[in-house]
């Protein structure tokens, strides 16, 4: 599996983005305005908004695309639709649950096989979640203290409206499927339409 080791920082503040999307409070010291260009082409805007999804999810072009495609083929609008099911991994769905303090962190806790979905051990971060689908913490990860310390660094988080939190059984249900209102980050996904469309 391809990993990117690109350092957290420094590729939020190119891409323009907070580094607290990605789970982090760290700012950066260094002038944004240096080494700045005037001018973005067009192609150079929608290759920016593509980079900042990928980037932000943790996915590789073969699998972005792989979404996209997907996206296209659902009802509605093909750029909301990529949203949702960037959004609706078990890996974004357990970051989102405030059970890990960044995205990196919730894949690689998924890898580790510490999360059940309806009962079921699973250990794909790219699984997908479906309405009605309840995620929640094994019971022999509940009692270590990785998971006290998580809980106790992510409890300011907001919890988005689509999922139910149990915050004693550390289990959440989905209600329904993430829609682009509740990101907390901006992102011109029609961009990204009209790049994978030319």
């Amino acid at each position: 599996m391809a990993v990117s080791r690109e350092p957290i920082l420094k590729r939020c503040k190119s891409l323009g983005i907070s580094p607290a999307v990605m789970g982090l409070s760290k700012q950066s010291k260094r002038n944004p305005n240096a080494n700045r260009r005037q001018k973005i082409s067009e192609y150079g805007l929608q290759l920016k908004e593509k980079q900042k999804l990928k980037f932000i999810y943790g996915v590789l072009e073969k699998q972005f695309r792989h979404y996209f495609e997907v996206a296209e083929k659902m009802e509605g609008k093909a750029g909301e639709n990529l949203i949702t099911c960037l959004e609706s991994r078990l890996d974004s769905v357990v970051f989102r649950m405030g059970l890990a303090t960044t995205r990196r962190e919730a894949r690689q806790l998924v890898t580790h096989g510490h999360f059940n979905v309806n009962g079921n051990r699973v250990d794909i971060p790219s699984y997908r979640i479906k309405v009605g689908d309840v995620v929640s913490l094994r019971e022999k990860s509940k009692n270590s203290s990785k998971f006290k310390e998580i809980v106790e660094t992510t409890k300011g988080r907001v919890i988005p409206l689509w999922l139910e939190m149990n915050k004693e059984d550390l289990s959440a249900k989905i209600s329904r499927m993430p829609i682009k209102e509740d990101l907390d980050y901006e992102i011109a996904e029609h961009l990204i339409v009209e790049l994978y469309s030319k």
